[in-house]
């Protein structure tokens, strides 16, 4: 290749990866949620895509439980039965909000299933593809992106979703937007795994998420328990 070849190539490069950048920067860009209380519901706003927190149970409450979960985070997968099954037993008493907080470096398909949730809350459905996808995680974490994505319209499907806009949703720019503002959020208060659970403001002790992942209630039911009382 000669020297007048091999500038403008390398010229052509230049371009290429500043247009990267420059587009990476424009698709995330930097979020600030230095104004955010990360401990109550945030409400739908430009910053998040115009999409709330979802909260189950009752909007003000004695109780307030948030998880920053990764759906194909093993640890989440085995928390989910029992987080499921206290807020369904403490609905009236409790509010619970779930925040994406998606590792993709080790769990490559952990925002896309994110995005099949959201997606489907879109459609008024995202605690019933929360709760499928965490329930069904074997089946889709290690698939590859075409089969991945099969596995998730078949899931909206089921639920009775409108399968085209579910598609458009899962790759639309508002759904990127909430994921990337719940990571912000979690990455204020210092979020590095998952699942990390807040209670009334304050992170829960390590060993009682350990006894959540393992299988047991009884600590955190204790701490509502607790909590009601007062």
């Amino acid at each position: 290749m000669s020297k007048v070849a091999w500038i403008i190539f390398g010229a052509a490069i230049v371009l290429i990866l500043g247009g990267l950048v420059i587009g990476g920067q424009i698709a995330n860009p930097r979020i600030n949620v230095s104004n955010i209380d990360t401990n109550t519901i945030v409400a739908a706003s430009d910053a998040n895509g115009q999409i709330a927190d979802h909260v189950f149970g009752v909007p003000e409450s004695k109780l307030v439980l948030v998880e920053y979960g990764d759906f194909q985070c093993p640890s989440c997968g085995g928390a989910h039965p029992q987080i499921k099954e206290l807020t369904e037993e403490y609905k009236d008493k409790i509010t619970f909000i779930f925040r994406n907080f998606p590792l993709t470096t080790i769990h490559p398909n952990a925002r896309a299933a994110a995005a099949a949730v959201e997606a489907a809350g879109l459609q008024g459905k995202y605690w019933e593809m929360h709760n499928l996808v965490f329930e069904t995680q074997d089946d889709w974490s290690s698939l590859a992106t075409q089969l991945r994505t099969d596995k998730f319209v078949e899931y909206a499907t089921s639920l009775g979703l409108d399968k085209d806009q579910f598609v458009t949703d899962i790759a639309a720019t508002n759904v990127n937007k909430k994921i990337s503002f719940d990571q912000a959020l979690g990455k204020k208060i210092n979020v590095s795994a998952t699942p990390t659970f807040y209670f009334n403001g304050e992170p829960l002790d390590a060993s009682v998420s350990q006894s959540i992942v393992q299988g047991s209630t009884n600590e955190l039911r204790a701490i509502f328990d607790a909590a009601l009382a007062k």
